[in-house]
């Protein structure tokens, strides 16, 4: 699905929820209602895709959860490699079960943006980073994702 479709998909006012797939941890980012600000939520630690899916349920009732956006980690030449198909597959079986719009986004090097930023910008030790890093990186993704959706409402 591409932005223009994924956008015809979404409902108003309802959130987004930004993944970065990891698989001990899965970053979460959430945007707010009117999907113009991504802000890191939290950080799923994995133990089974039956518990990382209703931890996710309780997300999208919580926070009005309209759409999701997964974190598509690609080579530096674009192409796909194993990561990237475990977070196709992981999306597929979580709309198996939660039947929501969803779009793959590029990440190529959003964690060590991310990182970059902790370190230089805010000064932030190995420990805390490790703590919030990668739920920035989801807020990192989705923002990518929801400023292209802003982009797309101006043409």
């Amino acid at each position: 699905m591409n932005i223009s479709e994924f956008k015809s998909k979404l409902k108003p006012y309802q959130a987004i929820l930004g993944f970065d797939f990891g698989t001990k941890r899965l970053g979460v980012a959430v945007s707010d209602l009117l999907c113009m600000v991504a802000t890191p939520y939290c950080i799923i630690e994995r133990k089974s895709l039956q518990q990382d899916i209703e931890q996710i349920q309780k997300i999208v009732k919580e926070k009005q959860i309209g759409a999701f956006v997964y974190g598509l980690p690609k080579q530096m030449n674009g192409e796909e490699g194993q990561t990237a198909e475990m977070v196709r597959s992981f999306a597929l079986k979580v709309s198996e079960i939660i039947d929501l719009p969803y779009i793959f986004w590029d990440e190529r090097l959003s964690s060590k943006a991310v990182e970059s930023f902790l370190i230089k910008e805010v000064d932030l030790s190995r420990s805390k980073r490790k703590k919030i890093l990668d739920s920035s990186a989801a807020a990192y993704i989705l923002q990518g994702a929801l400023d292209c959706l802003q982009i797309s409402s101006h043409k």
